[in-house]
Formats: C-alpha cells, sequence, structure tokens
C-alpha cells in the first residue's frame, strides 16, 4: 500500500484514482501502489538495439512516445559508448488517441520524429515497402496485412504484445466468469498463424506471465480508466459495490494479485 494510503478514506483513494490524467503510457504514478514483473527481454532496451541496424522505423500505437523516447535516448552522449545506438534516417510513429497524439509530438518531435495521428483500424497512411523496421509495444490488436505491406522485404516487425487472458482475475472480478474466446483471444499461437498468412516469417515468439498487485483501489480505479479495454465502459459509479467491497478486501487481506501476460514478437518479411 502507499505510504499514505493507511490513513486515508476509501472516498479520498476514490477520488484520487479517478481524477489522475490518464494519457500515454508513463505508469510511474503506481509506485508505491501497484507492481508489476517486466518480461525477462527487456523490450525498450531490446528495441533501442534494433534501432542502430535500422534506416526508416515505423512504431504503431505509440501512445504517448514514451517506449520509443526512451530508446532514441540511448543515443545521447553521456551514456558509455557500450550503452550507445545509432539513429535511424527516417522514424515515423502513429497513434489513434488525440490526448495521446499530441502528447507524443511534443515527446518526440525534438527527436526529429513525425508523429501522424492514425486510427488503429485504418489502413497504415505509407507507402508499400516504405520501412525496414516496425515495431510497437502493446498494440490493440495487429493488422498482420498492413504491417507486411509497408516492411520492405527483409524487413522485421519486432514487438511487445499483450497475451490471452491478461489481468483477467481483475477482469473477472468486475464482469465475472469470461467465455473461452475471450481468454483465447490474443493467443500467440493466433497471432503466429495471422502474421504467417500476411507472408511474415516468425524469428521468435517467447510469452511469459507476470505477477501484478494492486495495494489500494486508487490503483484500481486508475489503471481501469487507463486501459480502457479491460473492462468496457468502466466507471466509478457504474461499478461502486465492486469497488467498495474490493477496497475492503484489500484493506483486510492485503495486495489483489492478478498476472499479465506478454509475448515478444520477431518477424520477418521475405526477400524474394
Amino acid at each position: 500500500m502507499h505510504a499514505d494510503d493507511s490513513s486515508r478514506s476509501y472516498e479520498d483513494l476514490l477520488a484520487e484514482g479517478a481524477s489522475v490524467p490518464t494519457e500515454g503510457w508513463d505508469f510511474s504514478w503506481f509506485e508505491g501502489r501497484a507492481t508489476e514483473a517486466r518480461p525477462s527481454w527487456g523490450y525498450a532496451v531490446s528495441l533501442a538495439g534494433r534501432l542502430a541496424d535500422a534506416t526508416a522505423v515505423l512504431d504503431l500505437q505509440t501512445g504517448g512516445g514514451e517506449v520509443l523516447d526512451f530508446a532514441l535516448s540511448r543515443t545521447t552522449p553521456h551514456l558509455p559508448a557500450s550503452a550507445r545506438t545509432s539513429r535511424p534516417t527516417l522514424t515515423v510513429a502513429t497513434e489513434g488517441w488525440p490526448p495521446n497524439v499530441a502528447k507524443a509530438t511534443a515527446l518526440l518531435g525534438p527527436r526529429g520524429v513525425a508523429v501522424v495521428a492514425s486510427p488503429e483500424d485504418a489502413p497504415l497512411p505509407f507507402a508499400d515497402a516504405a520501412f525496414d523496421l516496425v515495431t510497437s509495444r502493446h498494440p490493440v490488436r495487429p493488422h498482420w496485412t498492413e504491417i507486411a505491406r509497408v516492411l520492405r522485404p527483409g524487413g522485421t516487425y519486432f514487438a511487445q504484445h499483450v497475451g490471452p487472458s491478461s489481468v483477467f482475475e481483475l477482469v473477472e472480478y468486475f464482469l465475472g466468469p469470461q467465455p473461452e474466446a475471450g481468454r483465447r483471444a490474443r493467443h500467440p499461437d493466433l497471432e503466429r498463424a495471422g502474421a504467417e498468412a500476411a507472408g511474415l516469417e516468425i524469428v521468435e515468439l517467447r510469452a511469459e506471465r507476470l505477477r501484478m498487485e494492486f495495494h489500494d483501489i486508487a490503483a484500481v480505479v486508475h489503471f481501469l480508466r487507463k486501459v480502457v479495454w479491460m473492462v468496457p465502459g468502466f466507471t466509478v459509479e457504474a461499478y461502486g459495490p465492486r469497488l467498495r467491497e474490493l477496497h475492503e478486501r484489500i484493506r483486510a487481506e492485503g495486495p489483489f494479485v492478478a498476472h499479465s501476460t506478454r509475448h515478444l514478437f520477431d518477424a520477418r518479411k521475405p526477400t524474394p
């Protein structure tokens, strides 16, 4: 639990969780309130290494641009030479949610990255074979035919995806048991098949299940407001009784434990 939360009322915690801004993919607010184990492959650091070998990069559904910004920051002079990468000649990012477009533009613009407003379900507004590296961290869904289309022959799709039944302990607390089809959505085997159907070759596909802990009800509320597809239509008003019960449970028993699932995609577009 956050250091100051043991004496705070349910109403105060609820109000805080409901008022914290949700733009971008900066999760620093959760420090001391919630924890999530990180995948062993270290996506952001690995991405920085991939940028060193790329000339034209497209980052899909970039959020507020935080992950791409981190990877590009590893080119800065204060880092030891062994930790630096060279920059690609062209770097472009897409994002569909207007508040995130603004945030990503402010963050990535000074690094020379063009941020393009593009709905997540729309065709990509780029020419065929425009990029030799396409990346994404936690896309809502990968549009494999479009990814394959904008990749150059020999190009790579390198991404970290949310896996099946991710944080379903929390989802099912609010929504009840989910159907098997919902549990299998985002399964790496299904996504592998989609990628291969679009003509991509899978170089590596790794999956992990990771422990999460929610230490107070404010963290639960903010998480569900930020990751909106977990409990569609979530509001404090709609789920008031369940939130109150969960608050009392956390106070009595300790953190609410859930598990996220992640998989790392490394796919290649074959050369003719």
